[in-house]
């Protein structure tokens, strides 16, 4: 279930983000250089341009470095990779057939996914309704060898007025016993039987909510009440993720609505190039990222781990190939955004005229295959 997102209104590259690292400086010569000053310039220059012909026919010679054999590059305690950044996917399907879809996805886009993107309500679990139910068959098949993305939300799809959870009822502990309990213990077990964790969002977009689930702060007490719940019944295979439209006209919410440091592992934010979705020129890749992910830095965390946890291009019907192009600036932009440790690609569509996100044709395929490949986006998942 999915809702229209306010439209961003970026229309230029930031590059002015207070927390980017430093380039790094250029080479300081050779360290023998100081031993041998009375020799002529020539001969030092000499030496000098061996040394890096040396060098490079070594680099040549064994190929790049594999970050799988660096141990520093081995992910966190948090799934966090060190050396580089999970590519993931929101891939559209039923609950019946999870598996089969993310397979047709990675072999278009070239690879398995690291990261696969999976959405509930708060309903009832039934044996045939299972939109409330945390780790489904299908999605355990899949977490066997990828990780998840569990995007919980305070709704009843398709249920009465009366069934919609609202932030309030979550924070009074009145969901407790029919819904969160239960779920929280199918998170424990599953970890008890696999070892493995789970990226867990509640409410993403929250700041699309309001005041309709609730104020800021019953949001904030509602999450906080989930994530200590979660904790008295000794889950602990739990990455906590708080995601946000990364609208920046929402800025003053996203700081009201933010549950405090201790409360969130990683922080995401959904931004896109919607063009005419939302009637707004074409936006690069970069003017999508660079001014929120700079304003969380800012606002909300300077360390935490960033995802962008849904990111993709409407197509232009005048200009086939402008999606493919707009996917080719990603790799270098993503290297640039200091912190973001996730990317995940949205391959479905939005509500409204002109809202097909979906990667659109072979070209624009053919980019993001170059994209999921780039050594910066795979990295050791253990």
């Amino acid at each position: 279930m999915r809702f229209a997102r306010p439209a961003r209104r970026t229309t230029a590259d930031s590059t002015t983000g207070q927390h980017r690292p430093p380039k790094p400086s250029g080479p300081t010569g050779h360290p023998g250089h100081l031993k041998r000053r009375r020799c002529l310039l020539i001969t030092s220059v000499a030496a000098t341009c061996a040394v890096l012909v040396a060098v490079l026919a070594l680099r040549d010679a064994s190929g790049p470095a594999d970050p799988a054999d660096d141990p520093r590059c081995r992910p966190t305690a948090l799934l966090e990779p060190p050396c580089g950044a999970w590519f993931g996917a929101f891939v559209p399907h039923d609950k019946s057939d999870l598996a089969a879809k993310v397979r047709g996805y990675e072999e278009k886009v070239g690879r398995r996914l690291d990261i696969v993107y999976t959405y509930h309500d708060m309903s009832a679990v039934t044996e045939t309704r299972l939109e409330g139910q945390l780790l489904t068959p299908q999605e355990q098949r899949v977490g066997e060898d990828r990780m998840l993305l569990l995007s919980w939300e305070s709704k009843w799809w398709g249920g009465t007025k009366g069934q919609q959870p609202t932030w309030k009822e979550i924070a009074a502990g009145d969901l407790d016993e029919s819904v969160i309990d239960v779920q929280a213990r199918r998170v424990k077990e599953y970890g008890q039987r696999t070892g493995r964790k789970v990226f867990l969002s509640f409410d993403l977009e929250m700041d699309t909510r309001t005041p309709d689930n609730g104020t800021p702060a019953d949001y904030v007490r509602a999450y906080r009440h989930l994530h200590d719940r979660f904790r008295e019944l000794g889950v602990d295979n739990v990455v906590w993720t708080w995601i946000i439209t990364g609208y920046l006209n929402h800025g003053d919410l996203f700081e009201r609505m933010y549950p405090g440091d201790e409360y969130v592992d990683w922080i995401g934010y959904n931004q896109y190039n919607y063009y005419l979705c939302h009637k707004t020129g074409w936006l690069s890749f970069a003017q999508t990222q660079y001014a929120t992910h700079d304003w969380i830095r800012a606002h909300i965390s300077d360390d935490k781990p960033l995802m962008l946890s849904e990111f993709g291009s409407a197509a232009d019907p005048e200009r086939p190939g402008r999606q493919a192009d707009w996917y080719a600036g990603v790799p270098r932009v993503l290297k640039d955004l200091e912190g973001v440790k996730a990317a995940l690609q949205w391959n479905y569509r939005d509500p409204g005229p002109h809202c097909d996100l979906a990667v659109a044709d072979d070209r624009a395929w053919d980019s993001l295959r170059e994209v999921a490949a780039d050594p910066h986006l795979n990295q050791p998942r253990e």
